[in-house]
Formats: C-alpha cells, structure tokens, sequence
C-alpha cells in the first residue's frame, strides 16, 4: 500500500493511501514576478479603480499605510513580497510630496499579540527599516482613543487623521488583506463579530464582507483611500526536499527516506527548530491597486485560481496535518484551541464552492494535540480551555467571553505585548464553528492526551491507522478518504 508523509506536529507520519482514496496536492509552482518593486509601483500609476496614486496624495500632507502581520499563508516564509511592496509604497508616497516623516505606518493586529521592536523589524527589508523616519503605530483595540466613524464603530485615529489611507496586504482571504485589514485595526468588538465566517474565500453573501465595505466606505467619505494588494504563491521548500508537497517523485522520496525515522527520533525542541530553518521561499504572482475591496478582490481571484487544488466531489473523510506552529504573529508552538484553529478554522475554510466533507463525515487531524500552554503569551488560551473542560451548557461560554473581555489582568497583558488580546482564543473556536457544525465526527490522530481532545469534543485515536478504521466506520462502509499534503494549506475548490 501507498504511504504518504505528513506533518504531525514536528514530526513525520505516514498515512496510508487506499483504492479510491485522493491525495490532494497543491500545484507546480507558477511563473513569478521577476520585479516587485516595479510591478508595485505600475499598478498603483494604473489602478483598477480610481484615481492614481499622484492624483490621490495632497503634496505635503500625511498618509497612513495599513499592514497586517504576516500571518498567512501558515507556515511562510522569512522573507516575502510584502515587505518590499510596503518599502516601494513609503518610496512612492515620497516621490508624490508626502515625506516620510509625514508618513504613519500602522500595524494592524486585531486580537493578536501586538507586536514588539523585534516583530516591527521585520516589517520591512532592513535598509529601508532603518532609514523610515516616520511614525510607527501598534494597533490596540481597547485604546479607549479609537475614533468612530459608522454605526458604532471604532478604528485607530491614523486611519481619520490623515489626508491618505493606504492598504499595503497580501490577498490571503476574506479575512486577511484588503478592506480585512482596515477591520483589523478597528475596535475588540468589530473584530471578534467577523471571526466566524463560513468560508475564508467566498466575499459573494458574505456577512464579514459587508461589514468590511461598510466600514471602507465610512472612511472613504473622510479621506482619500487605495490599496495594494499582492497574489503570493504557496511557500516552497528549498534545499533537498524542493518540490515537497507538489512534487509527488518527491513526496515518495521522503516517505522512503531513512533520515525520517531517525528524525522521529530527536527531542521535539530540535525537530521544531530544524522545521523552522528549512529554507523557504514565496514569491509573488501579482500585483493590484484601487480601491482596497476592488484590488482585494481581483488578487483573491488570482490567487485561487493559481494557488487551488480542485475536489471533485466531497469526500467522506478527510485527513489534515497541523505543523509545529500556531496561526498567529508572533508565532507560537501549538495549544489545543490553535490546533483546532489551524484545521478546522484554517484548513477547512480555505474552501470554495462546496465544504470538502460530506454532511457527517470525519475529519481526522494529525496532531498529539496536548495540553501545552506557552506561560504568560498564551494565557488566555489556558482560561478559556478550562472554561471549556468545565462546560456544562452553551450559555456558560457566552458568559465566560463576556467576563474574558473585561478582565484587567489579561488587557493590561495584551497592551504590553506579553499576551493576546483575552477574546482571541474565543474567535479562534469561533472560526471553527463552520466545519463543525457539518462534521460528524472529528478524530484526533496520534493525540497523546485523550482530555485534551475530549475537551473540545474530538475523538482521540492511538495513530492514523485507528483513526482511519475510525472514518470506515462512520460512513458504514469504504469511506472514500481525502489527504490534503500540508501545510501550506492549498484553497480547495470543491465541486
């Protein structure tokens, strides 16, 4: 029998692959941009809408750039066409009579650990980081400053005391890049509403899509207001195992490669640190500005269509292997709540069309999944797991995210930078609710703590065997079984 490699946590897994069974593979790697900078630079002389840069800036006046942590795609890559787009923005607002004094570069986080001098570093390619000599703002989003601009809503004062607002993000999803971004940098209450959308690809009927035009059009009509919006590859492995997972000559390299079993081997602190080091690299595929929903949109589209892997028909259980690092900037090992974030909220979301899974089905997630809780940056996630170990009815959840959100001692964590923000573990369980309210059954593969899993409702499994028998059982027969070889997560486009 065929046997595919997958990552579970740091380590290797090999997941049988049966009569009938898909391996769902991203695709070859497509023709890149040979020049960022330029393209940056044309698309925003030739917008898709409105006006040109030139004709948007006030000669002498302030503009802000909106940028987001690079969070997607999981796992990344150490350096992207994200920063060079931001350094070519700074550069062209220059060139259009807006120094770079006069220039505000806002970090939009949402709920996520906002960032330190060591995070802001990487904002930007090195040269340019140490010549910016505007302002730098870190979102917070209970500064009790933020200004209202539409039906309640709050958003950092940069984006309203300024002459431009400029989006600088990659088209990731729905959530990420784009109008996404402006969301992002708006009010606890704002960003914790949109967390639980159905799909991360589809913006058509989309309630968290009009929630962020409505907020880009309330701010349209107080300043002028474009985007940049860039179509990124999938990160891809470099060194010796280049190719990995498209390459199918490659994916049977490592499934037989004898380093493998030796590398299941080694302590987890070293298998994780030896992951983080393989050389990765992510180009870019495109480049579009206008107004940020119209330029979000177009990169989206593209991306999908480059990036996607096409399902058929949805199956009756698919398989789904979660890495050794969170989904969040700065990056984290792994906790229950993320573990679920990145299947569930991450993998099953990136989804177009159809959910890959039958009404029912099984999803088998390929992790230890223990109760590991980084001390201090992930305490909240700690709290609302044992809220959760303690739940006895819906309701207490609800209770618990209200008292969560004003708890003192985790907001003043949040605003030094030690902890997410309190309801950051509540929205990540919230984006799985989509997937969960479809799957019959959700089976832990190799979970070494049977609480753990439990606690959020799965099933633990002793190993991917098991869990397999497990999907056979549910769908009372053969189960036709999907392996989705990631991360990086591909859109799946089902149907």
């Amino acid at each position: 029998m065929r046997r595919v490699p997958l990552l579970s946590g740091s380590r290797v897994v090999l997941v049988p692959v049966g009569e009938g069974d898909v391996v769902l593979r991203p695709p070859p790697e497509p023709t890149q941009i040979v020049d960022v900078a330029a393209a940056v630079r044309d698309a925003l002389s030739y917008p898709l809408s409105g006006r040109p840069l030139d004709a948007l800036v006030t000669r002498g006046g302030r503009a802000t750039i909106v940028v987001e942590p690079a969070a997607l795609p999981l796992p990344g890559a150490p350096q992207d066409a994200r920063q060079t787009a931001i350094a070519v923005a700074i550069a062209e607002l220059e060139r259009c009579g807006v120094a770079d004094e006069r220039q505000t570069l806002l970090v939009a986080g949402g709920l996520g650990r906002r960032f330190g001098q060591r995070d802001l570093e990487g904002v930007l390619p090195p040269p340019q980081a140490r010549a910016f000599r505007g302002r730098v703002v870190v979102h917070d989003v209970e500064d009790e400053d933020l200004a209202a601009v539409a039906d309640g809503v709050r958003v950092n004062r940069a984006l309203v005391e300024t002459d431009l607002v400029m989006t600088v993000t990659a088209a990731e999803s729905v959530l990420h890049g784009g109008p996404g971004a402006l969301i992002a940098a708006s009010d606890a209450e704002m960003v914790r509403a949109v967390a639980g959308a159905d799909s991360l690809l589809e913006a058509a009927g989309s309630p968290v899509w009009t929630l962020a035009l409505r907020l880009e059009s309330a701010l349209a009509e107080r300043v002028e207001l474009c985007g940049v919006s860039l179509v990124l590859d999938l990160p891809r492995l470099s060194g010796r195992y280049r190719g990995y997972p498209n390459d199918e000559a490659v994916v049977a390299r490592v499934a037989s490669s004898p380093l493998r079993a030796a590398f299941t081997l080694l302590p987890d602190s070293l298998r994780s640190e030896l992951l983080a080091r393989q050389g990765r690299r992510m180009a870019a595929t495109g480049a579009f500005a206008g107004r940020p929903s119209v330029a979000h949109a177009e990169a989206l589209l593209r991306g999908i269509a480059r990036r996607g892997v096409r399902v058929e028909e949805p199956v009756d259980a698919l398989v789904v292997g979660v890495p050794w690092i969170g989904p969040h900037i700065p990056r984290e090992p792994l906790n229950p709540i993320t573990t679920a974030a990145v299947a569930l909220g991450l993998a099953l979301r990136l989804r177009r069309d159809a959910f890959p899974v039958r009404q029912g089905g099984t999803l088998v997630i390929v992790h230890p999944l223990t109760r590991a809780f980084a001390h201090v940056t992930q305490a909240p996630y700690a709290a609302m797991f044992d809220v959760l170990r303690r739940l006895e009815s819906p309701d207490e959840l609800v209770t618990a995210e209200r008292a969560a959100a004003t708890d003192e001692r985790a907001l003043a964590a949040y605003r030094s930078g030690r902890a997410c923000h309190p309801l950051l573990p509540y929205a990540d369980w919230a984006g799985c609710a989509p997937a969960l309210s479809r799957l019959g059954r959700v089976v832990v593969a190799g979970s070494r703590d049977a609480l753990a899993a439990r606690t959020l409702g799965f099933v633990p499994s002793h190993g991917i065997g098991s869990a397999l028998d497990m999907a056979h059982g549910v769908a009372e027969g053969r189960a036709r079984v999907a392996i989705l070889l990631a991360p990086p997560y591909a859109p799946m486009l089902v149907g």
